[in-house]
């Protein structure tokens, strides 16, 4: 073997990041409205980048929110970081 010919196993390679699935369907899990940061939002809407969602899902948004229901489980899991109705400016 050359001295100029690198090892086997040794060589570079390119480290592949994976690509979050984006969801632009229209099935049922698309009918809620979801809690993203806010700063989040307004970059997605100026550059078009997904945002991640308390309960995890990755999409672009393109909806008006106030037209679905809250997801049941991006609501608990900001209840239980002690959000609630308080925070969210709602009529007491």
């Amino acid at each position: 073997m050359s001295t100029l010919e690198p090892e086997r196993g040794t060589g570079t390679g390119t480290l592949v990041e994976p690509t979050p699935q984006v969801s632009h369907g229209d099935g049922d899990h698309e009918r809620f409205a979801h809690y993203v940061q806010k700063d989040k939002i307004m970059a997605s809407a100026l550059d078009g980048t997904p945002v991640v969602a308390l309960c995890g899902k990755v999409w672009v948004p393109g909806r008006d929110p106030k037209k679905y229901p809250v997801c049941p489980m991006c609501k608990e899991i900001y209840d239980s970081m002690g959000g609630g109705e308080d925070d969210k400016g709602g009529d007491k």
